[in-house]
């Protein structure tokens, strides 16, 4: 689902489209925009309206869930992302993503291990055309971002997680990453805040709280923080955020989820290389 993240939308059509194809892709226009289908040209576009956004998240994560279900009728696994975020899959580990879900088939629900993406002090400035990890390194995994992404039809997604069930299971394979691109790129970030600002000073109730009212004031405490992280080896950091988010999803049952607990990590690390070609 999207409103108006175009550079986002442009990363997530070209990075899908390779490995899924674009017919099999569906973008949710919040509010139509025909901007959408110049960029993802082959993509199934539909608009929802915008002219009423009281309760905000959970009347898209309603609308979202109807939707996956009703695409659960003709495909086996139906993945969902937001539109700054890219599932890449270690090559060392499966030959595609086609292939996570032939070795996952008896569970109903996946998880990917989360991280942020950086536009750090040394990087080189990207052109609409980059493709975004050629140019972007820097990364620091993230238990918030370690999201469910991909289900059978029937389970619902809700707040990072998936429904709590009897039958919900927190599977996260290795080997499988979920990029989130809100900070890969400061001048799509600035562009986005705006919008995020103005959709939280809205006087209808239920919308997005302080990380949307005070955006820019968010980015500048992430990228503070980011820079005042340790850098150390990808295999090391992989296998300290691995180790800790595998061993402690969180259940709140009063809230009816099953999700990653959101750690922070104290340290940064460097993308291998071959992420620039996933």
């Amino acid at each position: 689902m999207v409103y108006r993240d175009y550079w986002a939308l442009s990363q997530w059509y070209a990075h899908y489209s390779r490995h899924l194809g674009s017919d099999n892709l569906f973008i949710v226009a919040h509010g139509r925009d025909e901007r959408i289908s110049e960029l993802c040209p082959r993509a199934n576009v539909m608009s929802v309206p915008r002219d009423d956004l009281t309760g905000f998240d959970r009347m898209r994560g309603h609308m979202l869930n109807s939707i996956q279900d009703g695409l659960g009728v003709a495909y086996d696994w139906v993945i969902r992302t937001d539109v700054d975020e890219l599932i890449c899959v270690d090559p060392s580990h499966y030959s595609s993503l086609e292939d996570v879900f032939r070795q996952y088939n008896r569970v109903s629900s996946l998880f990917a291990l989360g991280m942020n993406v950086v536009d750090a002090a040394d990087d080189v400035e990207l052109e609409q055309s980059d493709a975004v990890l050629t140019k972007r390194r820097h990364v620091v995994f993230s238990g918030h971002y370690s999201k469910a992404f991909a289900v059978k039809r029937g389970v619902h997604m809700l707040r990072h997680g998936i429904k709590h069930t009897a039958n919900a299971s927190f599977t996260l394979p290795q080997g499988v990453y979920l990029l989130h691109l809100k900070y890969a790129n400061t001048d799509a970030l600035q562009i986005s805040n705006e919008h995020r600002t103005a959709i939280a000073s809205g006087a209808q109730p239920g919308l997005p709280g302080t990380a949307w009212s005070e955006a820019d004031l968010d980015a500048e405490r992430f990228y503070k923080r980011f820079e005042n992280l340790p850098q150390v080896a990808w295999n090391e950091a992989l296998g300290a955020a691995y180790t800790q988010i595998a061993a402690m999803p969180e259940t709140e049952k009063d809230k009816g989820v099953l999700r990653a607990k959101s750690i922070k990590f104290d340290c940064r690390t460097v993308l291998p290389n071959w992420f620039k070609y996933c």
